[in-house]
């Protein structure tokens, strides 16, 4: 029974080894063709890669979800809200408040020059 066994997995073996084999030889007989081509009408073969959407860049993964974490900038409208309602852009705070807020400084005048 062991050695049927044994048998079975190298006809096995042996199907997938000539299946890869097969795919192999087929995908450089298509690409003999598309250089033939290529070579026959003088147009140049760009590769596989550069034909289905550009340069793949492994990075911007990345950076996609590294981008995501952060929080967005405020956009000019943001901005311009904000200030309009004289709240901080960075955060929700008021800039302008009462004096009576603020109880551990002394204003100080502004000089200029």
């Amino acid at each position: 029974m062991n050695f049927i066994f044994r048998v079975i997995l190298l006809l096995l073996g042996l199907v997938f080894a000539a299946s890869l084999a097969v795919a192999v030889m087929l995908l450089a007989a298509v690409w003999g063709v598309r250089y033939a081509w290529g070579r026959i009408t003088g147009k140049p073969v760009t590769p596989w890669m550069a034909s289905m959407g550009g340069r793949f860049n492994p990075r911007s993964g990345f950076e996609r979800f590294r981008n995501a974490a952060r929080p967005g900038e405020p956009s000019a409208a943001d901005t311009a809200n904000a200030r309009a309602r004289g709240e901080s852009v960075v955060r929700p705070e008021r800039i302008r408040g009462s004096a009576r807020d603020v109880t551990d400084v002394s204003p100080k005048s502004v000089s200029r020059g």
